[in-house]
């Protein structure tokens, strides 16, 4: 019989585990996600037995950072810092490469759980010291955290500091080791769009790339976007870390996942 040939990814690929097979357990969905070779994103770790989680055998690409708290007011800040030690912790123990921050906490369907129309100077100010102490207790801990651009328009109005842009300027000014970009491109098209270049301008401050395509949040190929495209940019320009599809997947979730590897896949 011929040698299978095992194809290979440029990039570490990821998947979020809430987002396909939603009607199976989640340790399930970990497991099988292992099994076909990709890591393993979440979203809100209190919804899960964290023991079966770790029995799952899966490695875990990033999951949410925090559970309650914001960056831009003390109050805030102070509830931030205290919710992201909690779960800093919990994703030492999952082994978790990163854990995933936003401009404010996010409550039902996404949306802010405290909107807000006009970001202020002091309040960028406010957010970047947040995040400086976010660095520092990272360092304490031994994780990484990372910001996440969101977008304004469709999924998460009245969100601060939510474009890419923004989280570019916050973590750049931060500029710490343990403080880095998730960088969601599904977010990226329907806010601002040139994602090419603005891969390029937050290359140093990467941790995560996460994909999905538009409109429909779904796996590449069913959307505007041109994920091979993308995919030849990143790996031309050195990039060759994490990339994870937070998407939903429009039929078949193996033939979803396939068609991601396929993307990224050079």
């Amino acid at each position: 019989m011929a040698e299978r040939t095992a194809i290979m990814s440029h990039f570490t690929l990821a998947a979020c585990a809430e987002m396909i097979w939603r009607d199976r357990p989640i340790e399930w969905r970990c497991s099988r996600l292992t099994e076909m070779g990709f890591q393993v994103g979440l979203w809100n770790w209190p919804d899960h037995d964290l023991a079966k989680l770790e029995a799952s055998g899966a490695t875990f690409s990033i999951m949410n950072g925090y559970l309650t708290g914001r960056l831009a007011d003390d109050e805030g800040a102070d509830e931030l810092l205290r919710s992201a030690r909690e779960t800093a912790r919990v994703g030492k123990r999952l082994g978790v490469a990163r854990l995933n921050l936003h401009g404010t906490g996010l409550g039902e369907g996404g949306l802010p759980v405290r909107r807000c129309e006009v970001v202020t100077g002091a309040m960028w100010l406010k957010a970047r010291e947040t995040l400086g102490r976010i660095a520092e207790m990272a360092e304490e801990e031994d994780v990484v955290f990372t910001l996440e651009n969101l977008n304004l328009p469709v999924d998460h109005p009245g969100t601060p500091f939510g474009r890419a842009g923004d989280t570019l300027a916050l973590v750049s000014s931060v500029n710490h080791p343990r403080l880095r970009l998730n960088l969601d491109l599904y977010h990226v098209q329907i806010g601002e769009g040139n994602l090419i270049e603005t891969c390029r301008a937050c290359l140093p401050w990467i941790g995560e790339v996460q994909v999905a395509d538009v409109p429909g949040r779904c796996e590449p190929g069913t959307g505007e976007i041109n994920y091979p495209g993308i995919a030849r940019a990143l790996a031309g320009m050195g990039y060759s870390g994490p990339v994870g599809l937070e998407g939903f997947a429009r039929g078949d979730p193996e033939a979803a996942l396939a068609a991601f590897r396929q993307a990224f896949t050079l």
